[in-house]
């Protein structure tokens, strides 16, 4: 099964609707990292919902979504550039106990303080510009719920989430109403009904029926009375965009003096990456140069004493 996103249009109807299921990049993911059955399902399902939504947007950076609270899961973070190239990872509490029934309240929310977050990041940043962040409270027993009362309270879109995942495959399906013509959303009688009916079909899909079945079979199963416009398929990927550059600009982040202390502690500093798991490993001479071409930098741009 190769693993694809596929888009559609009902016709006449301004509803869009997308189906994801993801295979080989879930079990790239789920690879490099163990974790409970219940967090492989959140997880699983927050890597859908990231396809779905990343495919609408004309943006050319990444989309990262998170969600951290005071459960025994602290954090869950996906990104997705506009390729649809993905990671994803969880940090869990060191003692975290997880029963398989966990729910995203049990695991990030116990106490209200969960919070969900949405970045986008471009590629390509003007001088000065910092990526874009939304973050709101944990609003919903499930990632699918959060996200829809995201969509609707900072974006004023009608969206629906149906998500599912296991040890073997991420799927998901999308569907979303269109803003009326010029953007005002006042939707008519007529409209509103189409979205009210679209939405009902799609809610006959259980959870096991999306885990079992591919999309081409649920699109049939849902929408076989209505007339679908599809579109040419896009195929989302594992990729990992840590390297060492990156990693020696975080460490030069911590400062020189935090860095030098931590060497002469440690002897060296190994890092790796959470997301893919990559190790990284910086001895004396190698922290020394990070900061020594930072000051030849500084020694080229100041000016020395003027002669006349």
């Amino acid at each position: 099964m190769t693993d694809t996103l596929q888009k559609f249009m009902f016709e006449n109807t301004a509803v869009r609707g997308e189906l994801v299921e993801m295979s080989d990049t879930w079990q790239e993911i789920l690879s490099r990292r163990s974790y409970p059955r219940a967090v492989r399902s959140v997880l699983g399902e927050l890597l859908s919902a990231a396809a779905l939504l990343s495919a609408n947007l004309k943006f050319n950076g990444a989309l990262v979504m998170q969600i951290h609270g005071d459960g025994p899961l602290h954090l869950l973070v996906v990104e997705c550039d506009a390729e649809l190239k993905m990671r994803a990872t969880a940090k869990l509490a060191a003692d975290a106990e997880i029963p398989d029934d966990a729910t995203l309240t049990d695991l990030v929310n116990r106490g209200g303080n969960g919070r969900f977050a949405i970045t986008l990041d471009p590629k390509e940043k003007l001088p000065g510009q910092q990526p874009y962040q939304g973050i709101v409270p944990l609003d919903g027993g499930s990632v699918a719920v959060v996200i829809e009362n995201y969509m609707m309270r900072s974006e004023q879109l009608d969206t629906r989430l149906w998500l599912a995942a296991d040890d073997q495959v991420s799927r998901g399906l999308l569907l979303q109403k269109l803003p009326d013509q010029g953007g005002v959303h006042a939707p008519s009688d007529a409209a509103a009904h189409a979205w009210e009916h679209t939405v009902m079909l799609a809610s006959t899909l259980r959870q096991d029926e999306l885990l079992s079945t591919d999309i081409a079979t649920v699109m049939r199963r849902l929408f076989w009375e209505e007339t679908i416009r599809v579109f040419e398929p896009l195929h989302p990927g594992f990729h990992c965009t840590c390297n060492r550059e990156r990693v020696g600009n975080m460490l030069k982040m911590l400062g020189q003096e935090e860095v030098e202390a931590a060497i002469a502690e440690l002897g060296h500093l190994g890092i790796d990456c959470d997301f893919c798991g990559q190790h990284y490993d910086f001895d004396k001479v190698d922290c020394a140069q990070l900061f020594a071409a930072d000051i030849t930098a500084d020694a080229l741009q100041t000016p020395g004493p003027s002669r006349h």
